[in-house]
């Protein structure tokens, strides 16, 4: 029998909101949080495991970028997608009182407050994509369409 996986915020909210998606385990790896590990755990492409990272702009404040797991955010490409002349990666002491999530579980649904929030294109090529279901060892496997209405998400280039 099938271990009952434990609803998150996230999912919560994705059902409150009638969206379709999937939750997903994986065994986590407390030395290798990285989303590259996350997907040959879910035995996916790397291309469709998405990481949600935090940044703050020196006009904007704080914003997120959902990007592929495989790929480094390009902070000028950020900055340009979020109306700041510059930003940067908050630091990760900052991260859990700022969204209300730990590196490694931080999802672009359900954060504590309303950030803008910009996914890469490459997301629209797939017909769903993994993100964090906001806790360490589950993902959301979702349609990217539903989860950029759904978050507001602007779709730009974030990546170098």
């Amino acid at each position: 029998m099938a271990k009952k996986i434990d609803k998150t915020n996230a999912a919560r909210l994705l059902d409150r909101a009638r969206i379709a998606y999937e939750l997903i385990p994986y065994e986590v790896d407390e030395s290798d949080l990285a989303a590259t590990h996350v997907a040959e755990q879910l035995g996916e492409d790397i291309a469709r495991v998405f990481k949600t990272l935090v940044l703050k702009g020196d006009r904007t404040g704080h914003f997120v970028c959902v990007i592929p797991g495989d790929r480094e955010v390009d902070l000028k490409a950020a900055a340009r997608a979020s109306g700041n002349k510059k930003c940067d990666l908050i630091p990760m002491k900052e991260l859990l009182p700022t969204t209300g999530y730990i590196r490694g579980g931080c999802s672009p649904i359900g954060l504590k407050k309303p950030f803008p929030i910009f996914i890469h294109p490459t997301a629209t090529d797939f017909d769903r994509i993994y993100i964090s279901a906001g806790v360490r060892g589950l993902q959301i496997a979702i349609a990217p369409s539903d989860l950029i209405a759904f978050v507001k998400a602007t779709v730009s280039e974030l990546c170098a």
